[in-house]
């Protein structure tokens, strides 16, 4: 299990700098949140492209953060009703989910507004979100990388 683990981590950090490897993670945390249910793997998948990113990395982050996606949905609608002044729904996630499995169709159309006033406080919330992983995460990767790089002994000097 151990060797398992070490493998998938050599895969996922190869050939990325420490500063690489924590917007990878910083990255996937704040575009995994975002309230429209569909978009997150898009969104990483867009990002890891545009700034060649990890896509397994930021993606496996992604993955591991859908259930704080789920748990931040109807904040982030609150959020979002209070922004725009619109008029309160009484949602849940279960009740989303039994609207989701009835007709996708319907359910997009019937939460639109909702969503995309959701969306809007999450834009304003990422950022932050992203600044703040990325940082917090940046002296934990560059031990990381200190410890792939020369495990036991000094690493060779630049020239």
């Amino acid at each position: 299990m151990e060797k398992a683990k070490r493998k998938l981590l050599a895969f996922l950090t190869t050939g990325l700098t420490p500063e690489q490897l924590a917007m990878c993670v910083a990255l996937g945390i704040a575009l995994g949140i975002v309230p429209a249910l569909g978009t997150a793997t898009l969104l990483c998948a867009l990002a890891a492209f545009a700034l060649r990113l990890n896509f397994a990395a930021m993606q496996l982050v992604n993955y591991f953060i859908y259930p704080v996606q789920l748990a931040l949905l109807i904040p982030f609608f609150r959020a979002g009703e209070w922004m725009f002044g619109s008029q309160h729904r009484e949602l849940s996630v279960e009740k989303i989910r039994r609207l989701l499995e009835v007709d996708v169709w319907a359910a997009v159309f019937s939460l639109w507004t909702t969503v995309l006033h959701a969306v809007t406080a999450w834009l304003l919330v990422a950022p932050v979100i992203l600044v703040a992983a990325y940082f917090s995460l940046l002296p934990l990767m560059r031990k990381l990388n200190l410890e792939r790089v020369a495990p036991g002994a000094a690493a060779e000097p630049e020239i």
